[in-house]
């Protein structure tokens, strides 16, 4: 069912509710991925914006020191081994993989891993929050990188995948030296081109419509991948229904946000073949905690700012209903937005909070909003599986204790910016792929964290965060995240769902490599011929 299509003359095009696509000659015996997902890829500029779905189709392009397995284990990526240095262990020494070559075939060398650190820890970088602990990248020489801490960062080497590997050269000729300014909406060249050292390169790029790669002769990691594909369509298709007709049709030969509902009638398809996985990813409600009043609602002063009410919110919401009328079983309720993937998770941290309806009222009460309160709820659709539905779903059960809820449903890629701006009083979001507990803490819970539109501001916690990246001592590090995380949940900084269950949906003769991540690397998709 793999589209082997001559190029004299059959074209393909996906159904009429797909928005003007146009047909498409294929090549000679191309091999090609049609991808199919429920949003678009933001930018191709890997430094810019800090989000899954953009990640997901960037790891196609771009590598960077290290990858993750299947199992979201650390192995070597552009680097092929790495350690801190015994004299000096605020040092980590990476040695390069040499041989490799950008997409113009520009070499890559140490020069291109220091330049990438400058530019991802640039005011623009979405991505710089990974790195508020170095201080410096030195190239010892072509293929020896040193990077350089504070203090001892042992848990640098699960965040050095955020260093998307970069060329000089490239980018100084076409003046992208620092990453684009997404949250102002800035296009830039790096947003719509690429020169990375991955496996495929682009060939075309059409925001919202279609985006096409192939695979680069020159690709460094040929011995170890199939690279099987020989070309991969990109098409965001919002609507699910759309998306799984055009699956059943063959018009797409592969959907990564099969929704719960589609899964049955999929797995009794014999062309097709249904994959699923826990993944290191959490949905949860977030507040905004440290406004004085509402702005997107109606109330006296701010009732997110009192425990009380974050912890009557916590008592209304009926995950376990969420997880089977919603998800059909395909999530796991939970008490913390801690991904079971980190090293502080243990298996109590399952256990959600059981609704209770009455002892929320008199919380509601006790906090001075017996009568409730009015707000918005911002939600994307299509941001993370059902996102839509939870989000109907939660009005109801909001309702049942006076809190009077409007939505404001709107495509990720219009409403995820406003968030990073704090233009948010109340929100469902997503967060998870992170290989350790700190981007978490840092991203959303320090006052400073790029995705933390809570506004919750306590420098004690942000000076306990900031020291997560020191210590040396494992046990000493997992006790002191498990702290951390325990006032998180205790204050009700945010109000944790679920974990998702991946379903990735392909054709029988395609065997992709799910994984726990849930970034989509082609690379290792299997064609069973």
């Amino acid at each position: 069912m793999l589209h082997k299509l001559k190029s004299f003359g059959l074209t393909w095009q996906l159904s009429i509710t797909l928005i003007a696509l146009g047909a498409v000659m294929e090549p000679s015996e191309a091999k090609t991925l049609f991808w199919a997902r429920s949003s678009d890829v933001q930018t191709l500029d890997p430094d810019a914006y800090n989000e899954g779905i953009t990640h997901a189709f960037n790891v196609n392009i771009y590598d960077s020191l290290t990858a993750i397995d299947r199992d979201g284990k650390i192995i070597p990526g552009l680097a092929t081994e790495w350690r801190l240095l015994p004299n000096d262990p605020t040092v980590w020494e990476f040695k390069l993989r040499k041989g490799v070559t950008f997409h113009d075939g520009a070499p890559f060398t140490a020069d291109d891993v220091v330049f990438s650190f400058q530019r991802v820890t640039a005011p623009t970088s979405g991505l710089r929050s990974y790195f508020d602990d170095v201080v410096s990248v030195k190239a010892v020489d072509d293929y020896t990188v040193w990077i350089k801490s504070k203090n001892p960062n042992l848990p640098l080497i699960n965040d050095i995948w955020a260093m998307w590997i970069m060329n000089r050269a490239w980018c100084e000729k076409h003046g992208t030296t620092a990453p684009q300014d997404f949250k102002s909406k800035e296009d830039s060249y790096a947003s719509t081109h690429e020169n990375g050292t991955g496996p495929y390169r682009l060939v075309s790029r059409e925001p919202d419509r279609r985006t096409e790669l192939v695979a680069y002769e020159g690709y460094w990691g040929k011995k170890d991948a199939p690279l099987d594909v020989d070309r991969i369509v990109y098409t965001p298709i919002q609507a699910a229904a759309t998306r799984i007709s055009a699956l059943i049709s063959g018009d797409v030969n592969f959907v990564q946000d099969v929704t719960p509902q589609d899964v049955p009638k999929l797995e009794v398809n014999p062309a097709l073949r249904v994959s699923k996985m826990p993944e290191a990813r959490t949905v949860f409600l977030g507040m905004n905690i440290g406004a004085k009043k509402l702005t997107h609602g109606q109330a006296d002063g701010n009732p997110f700012a009192h425990l009380r009410v974050r912890q009557a919110m916590d008592l209304a919401i009926d995950r376990k209903a969420i997880q089977s009328a919603i998800m059909r079983g395909l999530s796991i309720p939970s008490s913390t937005i801690q991904a079971s993937s980190l090293p502080s998770f243990t298996e109590a941290l399952k256990t959600p909070t059981e609704p209770n309806i009455d002892e929320a009222k008199r919380l509601m009460s006790e906090a001075g909003y017996g009568n409730g309160f009015r707000v918005t709820l911002d939600c994307t659709n299509g941001g993370t599986v059902n996102d839509e539905r939870i989000c109907q779903a939660l009005v109801g059960m909001f309702a049942k204790i006076g809190i009077q809820v409007s939505l404001n449903v709107q495509p990720p890629g219009i409403i995820w910016p406003e968030y990073t701006k704090k233009n948010t009083d109340f929100y469902l979001t997503t967060w998870g792929g992170a290989t350790n507990d700190i981007p978490y803490l840092k991203n959303l819970v320090h006052s400073r964290g790029t995705w933390a539109a809570i506004n919750y501001k306590d420098a004690r916690l942000d000076a306990e965060i900031d020291d997560l990246s020191s210590i040396t001592d494992q046990g000493k590090y997992v006790k002191m995240v498990s702290d951390v995380w325990e006032k998180v949940r205790k204050e009700k900084l945010y109000l944790p769902i679920h974990q998702q269950v991946l379903v990735w949906a392909t054709s029988s003769d395609i065997t992709p490599e799910i994984n726990v991540s849930n970034r989509t690397f082609v690379r290792n998709f299997k064609l069973n011929r």
